[in-house]
């Protein structure tokens, strides 16, 4: 597998939070860093009313798609390199990814 580009979800193993290896999660790739790192985005099935989640059904992919409607966490960014993605499961539209980036530059205003 390439390099995932801005906008792909992409599914990698998660670890907890004693470090042990956990499940296979999914994220939204939201940057692409000089060399082989990403900046992800976590996505969860479980709602939250932070002001943070943003919902994504099966309308916003472009191709492919998540097996249950979930919520890109704009509050819950990442860094990792990609030799731990394990695959893409899609990319999403334009204007969900745009969503996305205008919550998180809400964050960093």
């Amino acid at each position: 597998m390439g390099k995932p580009v801005i906008g792909e979800v992409v599914v990698l193993p998660f670890p907890q939070t004693n470090l042990q290896s956990g499940k296979r999660r999914p994220a939204l790739v939201v940057a692409d860093l000089v060399g082989d790192d990403l900046v992800l985005c976590q996505i969860t099935r479980k709602p939250r009313s932070d002001g943070y989640s943003i919902p994504l059904i099966l309308a916003d992919f472009e191709r492919g798609r998540l097996a249950v409607d979930s919520f890109i966490r704009s509050n819950r960014l990442f860094t990792v390199e990609q030799s731990v993605i394990l695959y893409a499961a899609g990319k999403i539209k334009d204007p969900k990814l745009q969503e996305v980036k205008a919550k998180i530059r809400q964050i960093f205003a």
